[in-house]
């Protein structure tokens, strides 16, 4: 499914290089964790420990890697580029506008690290207690409460994505997409910056492989962390702009005699926020 809904989206945005999206999709993130594994692995064997996974162990792994994992998404990525293109709501123009100098709170460094501080806050507190089952050994057994705090990590990370979006686009700057995924996956910094302060507070680890391997999975979970929540950010943003752009009713009345289109009805309609208006480009009559 990872490269059927990625070739999707990619051909909707209208990308060019469809080939590194698909080869991206494929290889970035299980080449990421298995360069991570394969050095704890190392590490582990120069100290001689034996929790260390053998070769065939990990030759079976990157069978089931390149064999079956890479080839689905290969094959789920020619479907989905195969497969009709998922229309725009209204047509868009094929020169860029120019964006105005913008406000204080629409720059992208703020948005981005008010996007991830909330959904971070939202998770802190069972996060410490995650991490204790993880790193302390205690028993871990409040699943329901889990599952409960997972829902409000996803309500929250499309909440406040779509805030900020909805900031951006009053301003005029339609660059929304890459700002929708870093907003939300920011919290994964601030997931990151958590379990350095567990380290040294929390835990009593000492020596470089322990440590090295703490740190290892910590980054493991992170990146994990920030590849969910930013795409929930960027799914909920898309969601968002085509539905407040789709509510846009346009009625057309063409005259054959002097070859002039008549706009005559406008009607906006703000979805979700409803004390300002997303800016448009003026519609005037031309003839």
């Amino acid at each position: 499914s990872a490269g059927y809904y990625s070739a999707r989206i990619y051909k909707f945005m209208h990308g060019k290089l469809w080939k590194y999206s698909v080869f991206l999709t494929a290889f970035l993130y299980p080449c990421i964790v298995g360069l991570i594994f394969f050095l704890i692995n190392m590490v582990a064997i120069l100290e001689g420990s034996s929790v260390t996974i053998s070769l065939t162990a990990c030759l079976s792994i990157l069978c089931l890697w390149v064999g079956v994992s890479s080839p689905l998404v290969l094959i789920g990525a020619y479907f989905g580029f195969k497969n009709e293109t998922i229309e725009a709501p209204v047509r868009t123009n094929q020169i860029n506008r120019h964006i105005p100098e913008q406000v204080w709170y629409t720059h992208p460094f703020f948005g981005i690290g008010l996007g991830g501080l909330l959904p971070f806050g939202a998770v802190c507190v069972e996060l410490y207690f995650i991490m204790s089952a993880l790193w302390l050994h205690q028993v871990y057994y409040v699943f329901g409460f889990l599952f409960i705090v997972f829902l409000i990590l996803i309500v929250t990370c499309a909440e406040i994505t779509i805030v900020l979006c909805y900031f951006q686009l009053c301003n005029e700057d339609y660059r929304w997409w890459w700002r929708s995924f870093l907003c939300s996956g920011s919290s994964s910094i601030y997931l990151f910056l958590y379990s350095i302060w567990y380290y040294f507070t929390k835990l009593k680890i000492q020596g470089f492989t322990p440590s090295l391997v703490y740190f290892a999975y910590m980054m493991i979970i992170s990146i994990t962390f920030f590849l969910f929540t930013g795409a929930i950010g960027f799914l909920s943003c898309l969601t968002f702009v085509r539905k407040i752009y789709a509510a846009i009713k346009v009625s057309l009345v063409y005259n054959t005699n002097n070859h002039t289109i008549v706009i005559t009805t406008i009607t906006i309609i703000v979805i979700y926020l409803n004390y300002s208006t997303v800016p448009l480009d003026l519609l005037t009559t031309s003839s």
